[in-house]
């Protein structure tokens, strides 16, 4: 089976306070986007705040790639998803988030890991 016909799903939910893991997830889902695999990128929990303009660009970690253009490359070629219930506590609404960066929740999530030719990974 080529990469092309397989689609991976990443989950993050770390941010600042565990840097490497969040670096991690960005890293992968920039890689496969490069590597021409169907990408969805999900935010949740402290990730969450990436779905906001600047937040991503104020990340830091020594040897990392931009946080900023990793999110802009996977926007580009694939698909970043808010978690529903991750906005409403952090109260983040559609209008303030980056364009192209939708809202969905859990439902949306099992939907699209249940598909065929799909890895589902979590960081």
């Amino acid at each position: 089976m080529s990469l092309v016909s397989k689609k991976l799903v990443i989950k993050v939910a770390s941010a600042q306070s565990d840097a490497e893991r969040c670096a991690q997830a960005f890293t992968v889902a920039a890689t496969a986007i490069a590597s021409g695999l169907d990408v969805s990128l999900w935010l949740t929990g402290e990730a969450s705040w990436f779905a906001v303009p600047g937040k991503a660009e104020e990340f830091v970690l020594e040897h990392s790639a931009n946080l900023a253009e990793m999110r802009d490359a996977i926007l580009a070629g694939g698909s970043i998803t808010l978690c529903t219930q991750c906005a409403k506590r952090r109260d983040i609404k559609e209008s303030d988030l980056i364009p192209g960066v939708h809202i969905a929740g859990a439902a949306s999530f099992v939907e699209e890991i249940a598909g065929d030719n799909v890895q589902a990974l979590i960081y």
